[in-house]
């Protein structure tokens, strides 16, 4: 029997559930077990940190499962459209030999008439703006006639999010919204508090620092340590692990991982993904008490990797999560 309790935090009161998972736990549902999210991507890649262009290659050999809508360029600063566009060009090399394994993955044109550019600066103080290429093709996204949700996922800034839900507020019941927050949130901060402020029926997870429980923390021996993984299960294969092999993502060692982003993808792979308070391989969060549909990192101490809330409900499911990667890094080699 789940116990609730009620907590005071920053920015408001939070409701979390009580036990998380015992020992013996297994996750399942989510895309893994075949169900189907329609996915749109806001991306800096191409900006200061490449653990966005580390993310893409991860998405890209899962993009099977995915019935992918958008990707948009949202940086500011560094990073335009054609970053991204870079990296399909090397998914088209695997592609070959990936569509022998499965069907269902996009083919290369499909995916770079999906890239758009959005915004290139933050928001002004007003957290709103003009609209973009970007901004217009998410309220495009949201309104088809399609019973299931637009899943938004948040890399960089919230600038054009921000853009389209003050353009069509109609696509708020629309869309789910999984924004990597933290160092996002400052590089924009107006468009985040509009949101904040003048939209506190979003549905959406801010997720500040369980992120980081995809490369830190949990089972790090062998082959599952950051470098040791890349070095064994991505360099070499296909065109996509070799150059991901070649990255180096702020904080971390080159050819290693960092994949900040990911978990707004594993969050999709694994979990119920319209209850944030259950377990995900993208982390387990809490419902701030004065919203319906916002949720922020845990706070219980023990969930905590170091000073970053909420990572060890991410980091939990490191084994699982490393080894489908592995699995599907695989299908760009031609021997599979």
């Amino acid at each position: 029997m789940k116990t609730f309790l009620v907590v005071l935090v920053f920015f408001g009161l939070t409701v979390r559930p009580g036990p998380l998972w015992s020992a013996e736990d297994q996750l399942e549902g989510g895309a893994l077990a075949g169900e189907r999210f329609r996915v749109l991507i806001s991306s800096d890649a191409g900006g200061s940190d490449p653990d966005d262009l580390q993310s893409l290659v991860h998405y890209l050999v899962h993009a099977d499962l995915f019935d992918t809508e958008g990707l948009i360029s949202s940086p500011p600063g560094a990073g335009r459209a054609r970053d991204i566009t870079e990296v399909i060009d090397l998914y088209e090399q695997d592609f070959p030999q990936l569509s022998k394994v499965e069907k269902n993955y996009p083919r290369p044109d499909q995916l770079r008439g999906l890239v758009k550019q959005g915004a290139t600066d933050p928001a002004p103080e007003s957290g709103i703006s003009d609209a973009t290429e970007g901004s217009r093709w998410i309220i495009d996204c949201a309104r088809r006639q399609d019973d299931r949700p637009l899943w938004v996922l948040v890399w960089g800034s919230i600038t054009d999010v921000a853009q389209a839900v003050h353009d069509a507020s109609d696509i708020k019941e629309r869309i789910r919204i999984y924004y990597i927050a933290s160092w996002n949130r400052k590089m924009d901060p107006n468009s985040f508090r509009y949101l904040e402020e003048h939209h506190p029926d979003l549905w959406i997870i801010q997720c500040e620092t369980t992120f980081r429980g995809w490369y830190q923390g949990g089972d790090q021996s062998g082959d599952l340590e950051n470098g040791r993984f890349v070095a064994e299960h991505l360099d070499g294969h296909g065109a996509l692990g070799t150059w991901f092999a070649g990255l180096k993502a702020a904080g971390v060692d080159s050819g290693a991982i960092k994949m900040g982003d990911t978990p707004s993808v594993a969050y999709l792979l694994r979990g119920v993904a319209e209850d944030p308070t259950s377990p995900s391989w993208g982390g387990q969060f809490s419902r701030r008490a004065d919203r319906p549909h916002w949720y922020v990192d845990r706070d219980d101490p023990d969930l905590a990797q170091g000073d970053k809330k909420g990572a060890r409900t991410v980091s939990r499911w490191r084994e699982a999560f490393l080894r489908d990667w592995q699995s599907r890094m695989d299908r760009c080699l031609p021997s599979h």
